[in-house]
């Protein structure tokens, strides 16, 4: 038996998610994030980028003034360029994940 479930909480399935393409994922799931002001979500995403090396600076803690949740959104899209390269398949399980269990 799996952790998660057969649909996310919004009724899509996972073979819907699947479906779409990894910028439609990506979208979807840092809306979401962006609704439920989860900033660990945009974190745990920061780590696996190719170029995650120049994020260290922004640790997500709570208390600190950091980014927020839409400079985050701009950091990833000047980090990736919307280019996923190597990182795509592990990005894109990431992304279902966090729409499956939200």
């Amino acid at each position: 038996m799996t952790d998660t479930p057969a649909a996310a909480p919004g009724g899509t399935s996972f073979e819907e998610l699947d479906a779409l393409s990894t910028e439609e994922l990506r979208e979807r799931a840092f809306a979401l994030a962006r609704e439920r002001r989860d900033v660990k979500f945009y974190w745990s995403v920061l780590r696996h980028l190719p170029n995650a090396d120049e994020a260290t600076v922004l640790d997500g803690a709570p208390n600190s003034i950091g980014p927020t949740i839409d400079e985050a959104n701009a950091l990833w899209r000047e980090l990736t360029g919307h280019g996923y390269e190597e990182s795509a398949p592990l990005l894109r399980a990431a992304f279902i994940d966090y729409l499956m269990k939200h």
